[in-house]
């Protein structure tokens, strides 16, 4: 099969809208929790998320695309134009259909949903649509749009696996370009749920943190305190590359593809495995993609969210396939900062581990004081600070409602 590389990043993220200033303060240990300004947040459980800051669509998109598009969509059309800008690419110098673009959004257009509905209730009951409602709802969209923008006229769609989501496209568009099927494709994911309805869901089902007096230190990954997940919007965007093109092209090189799986735990509808079952054989199947072994890997930034249950049983999975004294292995929790994206958690986090190996960092996790006793206290998880270390080979670890676990392996060229 053929070798894929990534040669583009993108990002729009609540600690920063381009990928240089997400990384800087990813490495300073940032938060991007705060309390929600987007509306009044007063009636519920959780009143604060990791929003977006001085984030201006208009800088990428035109009125006419404002106008059409829904938040998540905008989110991925910006971080698209910086992955391609990166990655100096031209497509009109390529075939049209050996590009694509496999995009990941677990919601789709949330807030669009919700204001139609509204508009629609409050009116009296008189259908009083937007001809864009359904354009603008639809999460297939931002494939659609990005392949508009660029011409690309190749494999198009869009993958839904909740929080693996984003993992999910990675591994699709690893694999069309391994078969031949293209050269060059956009994937990520995008995601905009900090709305009432949104918001109010998750805090039904008891699954965020409701420290509403320090949200900044609410995202406690591991820790013994840890009362659940942050929200967190965005997009990031990578260009995936067949190795032999990208080399003839002179372009940068982050990273290898080298390998990705996905399992279903088959267990329960949003709580993981208790003993990791599906998470372990996911990390296990996607280190035999890549024809690695657990002594290989470097860095593994996880999943963990914060939640009680969660945490522990990517613990467990991981204690399971790297032994319980793996001193090679880091392990940090990024989400402590940038607070859960769901389907856009795995692209953000893709290139968390991306940059580990280009620039020999590991980022923290941050918030965590007191690590669970459960949890074996000689695995390295890197609290607090940042640590310089050669990364070679980094894993990504996602995991979604419906038992979807996805896993992608990077590793240095």
């Amino acid at each position: 099969m053929k070798r894929v590389v990534v040669t583009g990043l993108g990002a729009v993220t609540p600690l920063g809208n381009d990928v240089n200033t997400f990384w800087n303060q990813l490495i300073a240990g940032a938060s991007g929790a705060a309390t929600i300004t987007r509306f009044d947040p007063s009636k519920f459980r959780t009143r604060f998320a990791c929003e977006l800051k001085n984030y201006d669509p208009s800088l990428t998109l035109d009125k006419a695309e404002l106008r059409k598009t829904d938040p998540f969509t905008q989110y991925a059309l910006s971080a698209a134009a910086e992955a391609v800008a990166d990655a100096g690419i031209d497509f009109s110098a390529m075939n049209p259909f050996d590009t694509g673009v496999i995009w990941g959004s677990g919601q789709g257009g949330m807030q669009t949903f919700e204001e139609q509905v509204t508009e629609y209730v409050q009116g009296g009951m008189t259908p009083r649509f937007s001809p864009y409602f359904v354009p603008r709802l639809i999460a297939n969209m931002a494939s659609g749009m990005i392949s508009m923008k660029y011409g690309l006229m190749g494999i198009n769609y869009t993958t839904v696996s909740a929080c693996a989501t984003s993992n999910t496209a990675i591994m699709d568009a690893l694999n069309y370009i391994r078969l031949g099927k293209a050269k060059v494709m956009i994937t990520g994911g995008s995601e905009a749920p900090i709305t009432p309805a949104s918001v109010g869901g998750f805090c039904a089902m008891k699954a965020m943190s409701t420290r509403n007096d320090d949200p900044t230190a609410a995202s406690r990954p591991f820790d013994t305190e840890r009362d659940g997940f942050v929200m967190g919007e965005g997009g990031a965007a990578l260009i995936l590359e067949e190795y032999e093109h990208a080399k003839a092209r002179g372009a940068k090189i982050y990273a290898e593809v080298a390998g990705a799986a996905m399992t279903a735990d088959a267990y329960h509808m949003t709580a993981t495995h208790p003993e990791g079952l599906g998470a372990f054989q996911a990390m296990k199947f996607a280190l035999e993609d890549a024809g690695l072994n657990t002594t290989d890997v470097d860095y593994l930034n996880a999943h963990a969210t914060s939640t009680p249950v969660g945490d522990l049983s990517e613990i467990k999975a991981i204690t399971r396939l790297f032994g319980n004294d793996p001193d090679h292995l880091f392990i940090s929790a990024t989400k402590s900062m940038t607070g859960h994206l769901l389907g856009a958690a795995g692209a953000i986090e893709a290139i968390a581990a991306i940059l580990s190996i280009d620039k020999h960092i590991i980022p923290p996790t941050i918030n965590t004081t007191n690590l669970d006793p459960e949890i074996p206290s000689n695995l390295r998880i890197v609290l607090g600070n940042a640590v310089e270390k050669d990364v070679k080979v980094a894993l990504s670890n996602t995991f979604g409602f419906g038992g979807h676990n996805g896993i992608v392996v990077f590793r240095k060229i």
